[in-house]
């Protein structure tokens, strides 16, 4: 079931939203060489805990951390670990921040060091097709109309969309309909509607889009070893246009 949200409830989301932005910019700063995603796991616990709000992602299904810290290769839900990150790697960091019960989701994709023109290529194609996506959210569209944007923008740039994992719907719990699709066709699929609050977290590859899982159960990885990018806003779909929860108010996109 869609639980559309009030004004007040996506002023709240916001609150939430902009702590996690906050928490992304903070975790920019921290990205070089030698860093572990541990210590970024560590970073997050304690800033949220400063800031009287909670990671929703721990205990999860069972899952035990604040983070996810994809590596490479890894497209989503990477644990975090002590291995120090190397000059040219990439690495996406994910999170749900809980604030006062408000949720929001955002992941974001770092270059370490000096990276490749292929993985400069990856994340800014990446980014740029989560705001092609975003674009389309509004209201009398549907979701099939976010997908295609997505698919369009990511395959004319040589790059491959993962199909396996997909955004949703957000508050008051973490996941919840309608699922988001980063492919598809326009004019399918379900209305968007004023109130609506969703996630759009394109996965894009530099090969293969189709994933593997783990030994450990979560985590998920491109088949060929190929590099895996991804971006993630929360939203708020109003008669005014989509609204991004989950950036800063200076943050130009």
């Amino acid at each position: 079931m869609i639980q559309l949200k009030s004004k007040k409830e996506i002023a709240e989301m916001k609150k939430s939203g902009q702590l996690l932005a906050l928490t992304h910019k903070k975790i920019k700063s921290m990205i070089k060489p030698g860093i572990t995603t541990w210590e970024i796991e560590e970073f997050v616990n304690d800033f949220l805990e400063k800031h009287g709000a909670t990671p929703e992602e721990k205990g999860f299904q069972g899952y035990r951390f604040a983070t996810c810290a994809s590596v490479n290769d890894e497209i989503c839900h990477g644990f975090p670990n002590k291995k120090p990150l190397k000059n040219g790697d990439i690495v996406t960091i994910d999170m749900v921040v809980n604030l006062n019960g408000a949720l929001s989701d955002s992941a974001w994709s770092y270059g370490v060091g000096t990276i490749s023109d292929e993985a400069e290529h990856l994340l800014k194609t990446t980014k740029e097709a989560l705001y092609e996506g975003i674009k389309q959210s509004v209201v009398g569209n549907r979701l099939g109309d976010i997908g295609h944007a997505i698919q369009e923008y990511a395959e004319s740039r040589g790059l491959s969309v993962v199909r396996e994992f997909v955004g949703h719907g957000i508050g008051p719990t973490m996941h919840e309909d309608p699922p988001v699709a980063h492919y598809g066709k326009q004019g399918r699929g379900l209305r968007l509607r004023d109130g609506m609050t969703i996630t759009i977290e394109p996965m894009l590859n530099i090969g293969d889009w189709r994933s593997k899982i783990d030994s450990n159960g979560w985590t998920a990885r491109t088949i060929d070893g190929s590099l895996s990018a991804q971006y993630e806003h929360t939203l708020a779909i109003t008669k005014d246009g989509p609204e991004i929860l989950t950036a800063l108010e200076d943050d130009a996109g």
